[in-house]
């Protein structure tokens, strides 16, 4: 019997495949995949529409089995997060409304991974290090100090690197890179 995760993937994959839809996996299901080790009571994807509709996107996630959670169409449209619970697992789902820039790059990096016995794209470490550097809570700098101790020299840290210094250029931040480097000197303690 799969996960209930990937129950939850399997219908996020049968909503975004069929429409030709690009999209990836991040968060904590991603950071799983990259080596981190902690329980998650949610998944988190990045999917591209095209030229879908919000309306037409949001009918299909709902055709399969998902349910926007008490948001109005102004908050989706405000925020880019569709705010979903899949009704057979009660998990919920927040899709992100990917553009173009960063989180392009993040989905031509993608990874096809078996997340509980359904493959799907993954982000690729790199990437989820640098997400999770941006989110900047205490539970992704878990993420991120296993994600490198378990991933060590494989990890391409220049392109960490560089992913931290455009974000900090458009954030006009300047913690980022260091954040990188203090979790890369924990991880090899």
């Amino acid at each position: 019997m799969p996960s209930p995760f990937a129950e939850v993937l399997s219908s996020l994959r049968g909503t975004f495949e069929p429409l030709e839809l690009n999209w990836y996996v991040f968060g904590a299901q991603a950071a799983l995949v990259h080596g981190a080790v902690r329980m998650t009571a949610d998944v988190d994807v990045t999917v591209f529409p095209g030229d879908l509709t919000m309306e037409a996107l949001v009918e299909a996630l709902e055709a399969n089995g998902f349910d926007l959670r008490g948001v109005e169409t102004d908050f989706v449209r405000e925020t880019r997060v569709l705010p979903l619970v899949h009704l057979e697992t009660g998990i919920n789902a927040d899709v992100v409304i990917g553009g173009p820039g960063i989180e392009e790059s993040f989905r031509s990096r993608a990874e096809l991974a078996d997340l509980g016995g359904t493959i799907v794209p993954v982000a690729a470490a790199e990437d989820v290090v640098a997400m999770k550097i941006l989110g900047g809570r205490s539970k992704d700098r878990e993420d991120v100090v296993a994600i490198i101790a378990a991933q060590g020299p494989s990890l391409n840290y220049s392109r960490i690197r560089s992913t931290l210094e455009l974000l900090e250029k458009a954030l006009d931040r300047s913690d980022l890179v260091v954040e990188l480097e203090r979790a890369r000197a924990e991880a090899t303690r």
